[in-house]
């Protein structure tokens, strides 16, 4: 689970990224353990009590689940028998919990076909088949190891995962020592700068993805965010995927994975393509960083309107002080 602020990591221990990692590769094994003894069924069932454990313990991330679905009841009451109280925060850390297992499975087991369905096949089969390098905008909805499993598996794509957090890579290692045919790179960054980009550079050059959050405040704070609206609020979005998709001048697709138990809890995959080349224009540097921060947003606030308890940012995410807004200078190039 996560928290956060709107001051740099540093600076404030709230920040999502100082919150670390609760698993560890035994208790992933465990997990893994579980599901192969006793199913899918005895799984999600055992994870109620885990949920519950985590809605007692961390009252940042139980607020934090309670604004989020507030916030959902709000924009689509229709969706609601009653306003969210705790028993749907509870709901919602029991879908976490599955997500573990998710990720594990994404990385270990084969991923078939007959597990997803496509909202564009057409799309996807384009991108598969486009030999040329792209840049994947994702997000803490759903599960984006399906998207990376998906990918990978189905066709010899080598893909690049872009990191603030260092436990999300650590899990990413640990994964990648349990299965040898990875073909997934982890870049740990702290923020851009022209030696990594011009590695991302030589990657797409080489027909390979670039994987980069699209939902997640950098470690610097909210100096280098923009305003969305989001659920009928403002929320703060990181200008870092624009900018890196204008510095490498590349197709820009977003990408969402999550389980939807009116297919059959089967997994959602939705591939939009954004754009063959981002164009973020010197003048209008601010304004159009913007348009394409909300453009995303909205895809997102798309996603999350269909399945609210596959959102997986357990912090405050819409930042509620009015002073931490972000600038975009046009005096600045680069990321």
């Amino acid at each position: 689970m996560n928290a956060s602020g709107s001051q740099p990591a540093s600076a404030n221990p709230q920040h999502w990224s100082q919150i670390k990692e609760a698993g560890t590769l035994t208790g992933m094994r465990l997990i893994y353990l579980l599901y192969r003894l006793f199913g899918r069924r005895f799984f999600s069932l055992l994870m109620y009590p885990v949920a519950l454990y985590f809605v007692i313990s961390k009252p940042t991330q139980r607020r934090a689940s309670r604004q989020f679905l507030t916030a959902h009841y709000k924009q689509a009451p229709h969706k609601w028998r009653r306003p969210p109280n705790n028993l749907h925060v509870l709901l919602h850390f029991k879908a976490f919990a599955e997500v573990i297992l998710d990720k594990l499975l994404g990385w270990l087991i084969k991923i078939d076909k007959s597990d997803f369905v496509l909202t564009s096949p057409q799309t996807v089969e384009a991108l598969l088949d486009d030999t040329r390098g792209q840049l994947i905008i994702g997000s803490h909805f759903g599960n984006l190891e399906f998207c990376r499993g998906f990918m990978h598996r189905y066709k010899n794509k080598v893909i690049n995962i872009l990191l603030y957090d260092k436990h999300a890579g650590n899990f990413v290692k640990m994964m990648q020592k349990q299965n040898d045919e990875s073909r997934l790179n982890v870049f740990q960054v702290d923020e851009f700068d022209m030696n990594t980009i011009l590695k991302l550079k030589e990657k797409i050059d080489a027909g390979e993805w670039v994987f980069i959050a699209g939902d997640r405040i950098p470690l610097s704070g909210v100096e280098r965010t923009v305003d969305v609206k989001f659920l009928g609020k403002t929320a703060p979005l990181p200008i870092g995927p624009y900018m890196l998709a204008k510095a490498l001048a590349c197709p820009v697709n977003y990408m969402f994975a999550y389980r939807y138990r009116p297919v059959g809890n089967k997994v959602v995959f939705d591939v939009t393509p954004v754009c063959d080349k981002l164009v973020v224009s010197r003048k209008n540097r601010a304004v159009d960083i913007q348009q394409h921060a909300q453009q995303f947003a909205d895809k997102l606030e798309e996603h999350c309107l269909q399945a609210p308890y596959q959102w997986f940012n357990f912090y405050n995410f819409w930042q509620p002080d009015e002073d931490s807004r972000a600038h975009i200078s046009d005096s600045k190039e680069g990321l």
